[in-house]
């Protein structure tokens, strides 16, 4: 048997891969202060999973299109007289998640497979998932990197960034599109429920040590990527569900951060010359 066909081989590699993944578009969650939406993203991608498998589709494929109905949904009900986003994000996160435990309800038998889908289940991921993974990851890495500039810009100053000749209702898709990318492909190994955490405590945790978003990303994927190999490895050493250990390796990491970066932080920005403007972050 080689290497690759060991089952605790291809965890490891999906572990660091959504791991990475997961710390490169915490920062512009954190940044724009979209860390309830991508709640609801996470929450409401759960009916579109559940009911690629009962249709026998790609899970992928049922997510994708289940988070594109939140993003609609969300945008639809914001508009509407007297409603704002965050209110219509929290209907559609519970109405999301109680249409996917509806969909379980209805199949003979199905339930058993439901902490899969919530939690979870990295031991059973396949090459195609880690194709799809590390394939997110490339993409994600490549918007991120020639956009950089206008995700900074919009984020901070809409109004300037559209007179300086940026694209914000363009920049703000991309952003939303690549956040349902990384959910969708983080979903099988963390589930819809955990997805969360694993996002924003790895750029919580960057933003500690840094006022730099170059070098908090960079801190964020190196987190994200860490909290998926301890997590598994805890996991495997005292047979716990693996999305939970990698989930609270991350929360850890997050804590130690705090409390290291509010003592050392400082220390290191002065260093780095950034302590007299730091990035505003929100």
């Amino acid at each position: 048997m080689s290497w690759w066909d060991d089952v605790f081989h291809r965890a490891l590699v999906a572990a660091v891969l959504v791991g990475l993944l997961a710390g490169l578009i915490g920062v512009p969650v954190v940044l724009r202060r979209l860390s309830f939406f991508t709640m609801a993203m996470s929450h409401a991608t759960f009916p579109g999973v559940v009911a690629a498998s009962i249709l026998g589709v790609n899970i992928y494929l049922g997510g994708a299109v289940a988070g594109l109905f939140v993003a609609v949904g969300v945008a639809a009900l914001s508009r509407a007289r007297g409603q704002d986003a965050a209110t219509a994000t929290g209907v559609v996160l519970a109405a999301g998640f109680a249409l996917g435990v509806g969909l379980v309800a209805t199949q003979n038998g199905f339930s058993r497979d439901l902490s899969s889908f919530l939690v979870g289940s990295i031991l059973t991921v396949s090459t195609g998932d880690l194709l799809v993974t590390a394939a997110v990851l490339v993409l994600v890495g490549l918007v991120a990197a020639v956009g950089a500039r206008s995700l900074l810009f919009v984020g901070f100053d809409r109004v300037g960034a559209r007179a300086a000749g940026h694209r914000p209702w363009l920049v703000d898709l991309l952003l939303l599109v690549g956040i349902e990318l990384v959910i969708v492909a983080v979903v099988p190994v963390v589930g819809t429920i955990l997805t969360l955490a694993l996002v924003v405590a790895p750029a919580a945790a960057g933003r500690a040590w840094s006022d730099r978003v170059g070098v908090v990303t960079g801190l964020a994927m190196a987190f994200g990527g860490l909290s998926g190999v301890v997590g598994l490895l805890v996991s495997s050493a005292y047979d716990v569900a693996a999305g939970a250990s990698i989930t609270l390796a991350a929360t850890a990491i997050l804590i130690l951060s705090l409390l290291g970066g509010g003592w050392l932080g400082p220390v290191l920005r002065r260093r780095a010359g950034t302590a007299s403007a730091p990035v505003p972050y929100g």
